[in-house]
């Protein structure tokens, strides 16, 4: 049975075209042109319990919108959805207080306030008893390591460290279905590899079934086997991660460190020069052709170091956005 189920779901907001200067104002009082946006067109999907899935898109490909939709905030313009049974712009509380929300770019935590009173606050609004609370706070904090700044003021707390009272914020009440959008912003590598590895666990531990969205792609090859592509407003893909690499991916990528200086005219013959500098190379060769070039490179110039590895994910969303816009 399905956890999440979207079917033919779209959201368009309509707005106000305004002409530039004093008399483009004037104008608009008098006659204005009505415009539509579509944020969201006509997108279905399901995602079963436990379930760990990527929503990828670039800015305004339409994945907070759907986020929102599914946490209530938003209504839809058509179509339907539901989520664990319940339709969520209907605001049921059996539904609210079996699902989260966590924004990257947004906080409930108080400002001013430690992380414990919004962690108390919480607790009341979700009804729980206090072994339920203190049980949960005890192992959100264990796991997250973050004991010794419960009662430090949110603002002098580091993004990292906000970042996982957020997270705690929002598990307090082990919800079924969490939202994660771009939960890793902005925070430095070794934050990020923590809050991926805390998601990993929490996720394995407790069938929490994910949808997150982020820009950082080492977030979705850590976390996700499936992912689902938007673009537009419209899903281009929806499948398992490995199947979109054998799809889309024909190259290798081999990173070479000589140890003397080498001619560009030496690696063009092997496949396309990424980049050089004499003396190191990237080169991008067909994967047929990966371990002969390879053979032959190392028998016929000066290498010091050789990796072959995949192409980045990244890249291939990239190069898929590309296909749809020309």
């Amino acid at each position: 049975m399905n956890i999440i189920n979207i079917k033919n779901l779209s959201k368009t907001y309509d707005y106000y075209k305004k002409e530039p200067g004093f008399f483009g104002s004037l104008k608009t009082l008098v006659k204005r042109e009505k415009l539509f946006a579509e944020a969201v067109k006509d997108i279905s999907f399901t995602i079963q319990p436990g379930e760990m899935v990527g929503f990828l898109g670039p800015n305004g490909a339409g994945k907070t919108t759907t986020l929102k939709m599914l946490s209530g905030i938003l209504y839809p313009t058509s179509g339907s959805a539901t989520v664990l049974g319940s339709t969520p712009w209907l605001r049921e509380a059996t539904y609210q207080k079996q699902f989260a929300l966590v924004m990257g770019q947004k906080n409930q935590l108080w400002w001013d306030l430690p992380a414990m009173e919004t962690f108390l606050l919480n607790k009341e609004i979700y009804e729980l008893d206090k072994k339920k609370f203190d049980n949960s706070l005890e192992e959100l904090t264990e796991l997250l390591n973050i004991k010794d700044i419960l009662n430090v003021q949110v603002r002098k707390l580091s993004l990292g460290q906000r970042m996982k009272c957020e997270l705690v914020a929002a598990l307090l009440h082990q919800p079924k279905v969490l939202l994660l959008d771009e939960p890793t912003i902005g925070l430095d590598v070794v934050s990020q590899n923590n809050i991926r590895e805390f998601l990993k666990k929490y996720n394995r531990e407790k069938n929490t079934t994910i949808l997150l969205t982020s820009h950082y792609m080492e977030d979705i090859e850590a976390l996700c086997q499936r992912v689902i592509i938007i673009n537009f407003g419209v899903i281009i893909y929806d499948g398992q991660l490995s199947d979109l690499m054998n799809k889309y991916v024909h190259q290798k990528i081999i990173d070479l460190t000589f140890t003397s200086k080498v001619d560009k005219k030496q690696l063009t013959q092997y496949g396309e020069v990424k980049d050089f500098d004499g003396w190191h190379a990237v080169l991008a060769i067909e994967k047929s052709e990966t371990k002969k070039a390879a053979g032959e490179i190392l028998n016929q110039l000066p290498v010091d170091d050789i990796l072959i590895n995949e192409i980045p994910v990244e890249d291939v969303i990239r190069n898929i956005f590309s296909e749809r816009q020309n």
